[in-house]
């Protein structure tokens, strides 16, 4: 199949912007809890008409403080609260807001600032305030910034004080569906990141589409209230729809500002959310510790028995949902039913007891962790996009997911794969171009279809997998064409390893370097009577290697000889945001990691 259509669920709004929905929600039901608020320690619940009150009253400080409408407004901050309060202010007068992460350089933070003309930013903490501070003198435009964690949120209510309601809400009533709604950033793996210009429209028809698509995920019956842990960044685009998602679609949302499991995983078992949307990196994590704690244990005999009836049980029913098998026979639901109470249970209370769905996307999921984890009694729906196409543009149906694919386009949505396999979308999510570009350069190639990059194949029911990236093609000097996605993913599948690059451009033969997972090699040698030891020391441990080539060897499966990795290099450390060799979403930056590794790269092929 070469393309692949899904209708549209409804048409777009023909008036407003996204804050409207806060006036509504606060009309509507004024005592509904929309937030819960992480004060000293403990969740406080805010309601529509309190978060209401706050959109409004930080709205009037920015006006008093001097933004206007299509004033272009920066925030770099961590997940939290006031970024979702700040957002809907700057909404509600027809301000453009402009996410930066919080980990960004003060050289990546001059050059969006300055290529989107912002003029007032609100940051959380003072390294950010330094960070700003050691470029203004080359941000003419800036004039204002505020600061979180100094009370910037009391400051502009305190700065509004007596500007009237209506000022505000005529700013509101001017805000049209086509007005623009922010500028996200590439993360840019090569080059300057490039500003995606996305409108009200495009975030309402992708919000809208998903809660609607994906009712059993975002599902908002008042006897089952729904609710969500948000710890993505706000500076991701798949973090923001999450967070529009959740407003309009009257779903509970808290914040955790870090994507680290071992911070997370305690805050999800206090706030117990009825869904997560989540990149793969932490259910492999929660997946990766229930192990390790069943190894402790010594019940990894019956873990993995476990796990074996997991899969099995889900590849039954995902057959019978698709007319091929006719679901789990009476012995394999016994065993599932046994398992669910003495395993399953145990990893669903690892991520607070009450989720049943959730959605993964930043990267491809292995489809043996999704069908385990919907035997477990967690769906997770695989997803795709990009910050240009508004977070998703296909995912899996919950009522016939494929595992192992990121499912079919969403209602609205045209995939279509070129004749050189690259992935076209055209969509109601498809931004309005890169800002600072030529409109007729805005949507490519032509008549409002977004080219990916991306490689994928559509099979025939319209379910997309992702091969690859067409600049990530890797050619040997030998001319054949080797995609590395596929490799470095099951590599990654072994729970030793953290990270894994392919690499061979222009050379004999594929070789890769190896990270390895500190909490993971801890595990390991005390399960093997050994003294702790950090990974910098073990990268000439033969036990060790003999692990990892398991992981390269598992990997070569998938490809012809002349694809597989023939020889690897095992590294004293991981590659972080820090170094710059992994982008805000974690993705590897590999033209930094060649370079900065070129010593070890030259050494793979040097025998």
């Amino acid at each position: 199949m070469r393309e692949f259509t899904q209708p549209p669920l409804a048409s777009a709004p023909p008036v407003g912007g996204l804050a409207d929905v806060v006036f509504e929600r606060a009309e509507e039901d004024p005592a509904r809890i929309a937030f819960a608020r992480k004060v000293g320690g403990r969740w406080l619940d805010v309601t529509a008409a309190r978060f209401r009150d706050e959109v409004v009253a930080v709205a009037k400080g920015f006006l008093a403080q001097g933004v206007r409408f299509g004033d272009r407004v920066a925030i770099m901050s961590r997940t939290r609260y006031e970024w979702t309060l700040f957002d809907f202010a700057l909404w509600t007068i027809g301000a453009q807001v402009v996410p930066v992460y919080a980990t960004s350089s003060a050289d990546q933070v001059l050059w969006m600032l300055h290529d989107a003309e912002v003029v007032a930013c609100v940051v959380e903490h003072e390294d950010h305030a330094m960070t700003i501070g050691s470029v203004v003198d080359r941000l003419p435009r800036l004039r204002r910034i505020w600061q979180l964690d100094a009370g910037a949120e009391t400051e502009l209510t305190e700065a509004g004080a007596l500007v009237d309601d209506d000022v505000v809400h005529r700013h509101r009533r001017a805000v049209t569906p086509d007005s623009v709604a922010t500028i996200i950033y590439t993360s840019g793996t090569t080059g300057r990141p490039k500003g995606c210009v996305i409108s009200h429209a495009n975030f309402m028809f992708e919000a809208d589409t998903m809660t609607g698509r994906w009712e059993p995920v975002f599902q908002t019956r008042r006897d089952a209230e729904a609710s969500t842990l948000l710890f993505l960044p706000l500076a991701h685009v798949f973090g923001r729809m999450v967070q529009i998602a959740a407003v309009r679609g009257g779903v509970k949302l808290g914040h955790q500002p870090q994507l680290n499991a071992a911070v997370l995983l305690p805050d999800l078992a206090v706030f117990r959310p009825t869904f997560v949307l989540a990149v793969p990196y932490i259910f492999e994590k929660i997946y990766h510790g229930a192990r390790r704690k069943a190894e402790l244990e010594g019940k990894e005999g019956p873990f993995d028995k476990a796990v074996d009836v997991a899969v099995r049980y889900a590849q039954a029913l995902e057959q019978k949902a698709f007319g091929t098998g006719p679901g789990p026979s009476a012995n394999l639901r016994l065993q599932h039913q046994f398992f669910d109470k003495v395993v399953y249970s145990k990893v669903r209370e690892a991520v607070g007891g009450r989720v049943r769905h959730a959605m993964s996307g930043g990267s491809g999921m292995d489809r043996r962790l999704g069908l385990f984890y919907a035997g477990a009694g967690i769906s997770i729906y695989e997803g795709y996009g990009l910050t240009e196409t508004t977070a998703a543009a296909a995912a899996n149906p919950p009522e016939r997911t494929r595992y192992g694919t990121v499912g079919q386009a969403i209602p609205g949505t045209t995939v279509r794969i070129a004749d050189d396999g690259e992935v076209w979308v055209h969509g109601g999510h498809v931004f309005q171009g890169y800002l600072n570009t030529p409109r007729s350069a805005r949507t490519a190639p032509h008549d409002g279809w977004f080219a990916t990059g991306d490689l994928g194949v559509l099979d025939e029911d319209g379910y997309l997998t992702i091969t690859g990236r067409k600049k990530e093609i890797l050619v040997t000097s030998s001319g054949k064409s080797v995609s590395p996605g596929r490799l470095e993913e099951r590599v990654r599948d072994h729970p030793l390893v953290a990270q894994c690059i392919v690499v061979g451009n222009d050379r004999p033969y594929i070789s890769a370097l190896i990270t390895l997972d500190a909490e993971a090699i801890e595990h390991w040698l005390a399960m093997r009577g050994k003294p702790y030891a950090k990974p910098a020391s073990l990268v000439r441990d033969p036990d060790l290697e003999v692990e990892v080539r398991r992981a390269v060897v598992a990997a070569n499966t998938l490809v012809s000889q002349a694809e597989s990795i023939r020889t690897f290099r095992i590294l004293a450390r991981q590659f972080t945001e820090e170094q710059g060799l992994l982008t805000p979403s974690l993705k590897l930056k590999r033209r930094a990691i060649e370079e900065a590794y070129s010593a070890e790269v030259d050494a793979l092929y040097q025998h």
